[in-house]
């Protein structure tokens, strides 16, 4: 049911009629223009009759917003920013006594590989001198057997020529012996042919 007129009939209880103004909608299909008492063309929050309460207003807000960052927001913050310096001097802390004992293990390390090679330097010098020690002995030791082996050797070749030595002297007498008594025919003793032999032999 559409509303055609400018005031709608309303019924009461008692069956009177009442006008009512028209509505937005039916005014504007009307092409009638409403208007709406109390309604003024400003913002409210622009309209300079309200700018002392929103000043107060303002101010009770920020004091209210200051007590509360001081009071609560500002001590975690600043809380957090303390635990957060502590937490970082620690953590610098331990990284500069890690870097130290890092330092000091490497420092061993060094010098353990330092004497590491000098002794491996010396065990090198030591079975080097040890080697040449046996090698020295070992020499002496032959030479020792050779000059003792060439003693032996000359001792017996002495004796082997002393032994030709008188096999000849013994030779040559009786040889000169039968010579003057087969071929000469002369009468000698052994002694007289032997000192004989001896004198040519010197």
């Amino acid at each position: 049911m559409f509303v055609t007129q400018a005031f709608a009939q309303a019924e009461n209880a008692e069956g009177d009629a009442i006008h009512l103004p028209p509505s937005d909608e039916a005014a504007a299909a009307h092409g009638e223009t409403v208007h709406v008492e109390g309604e003024h063309g400003v913002f409210p929050p622009f309209n300079s009759e309200f700018y002392a309460s929103q000043v107060f207003w303002l101010a009770i807000t920020f004091a209210i917003f200051y007590v509360v960052l001081k009071k609560t927001v500002l001590p975690r913050i600043g809380g957090i920013i303390e635990n957060r310096r502590e937490r970082i001097a620690l953590d610098l802390e331990a990284a500069g006594r890690m870097k130290s004992e890092a330092d000091a293990a490497q420092a061993a390390y060094e010098q353990e590989l330092a004497e590491a090679r000098a002794g491996s330097h010396k065990i090198a010098q030591d079975a080097r001198d040890a080697a040449k020690a046996d090698a020295t002995r070992e020499r002496a030791s032959i030479e020792a057997d050779l000059d003792a082996r060439l003693e032996a050797a000359q001792a017996r070749i002495g004796e082997i020529k002393r032994q030709a030595l008188a096999d000849v002297g013994t030779i040559a007498e009786e040889a000169a012996e039968t010579i003057l008594r087969d071929v000469a025919g002369l009468d000698v003793s052994r002694d007289d042919v032997a000192r004989a032999v001896a004198a040519e032999r010197v």
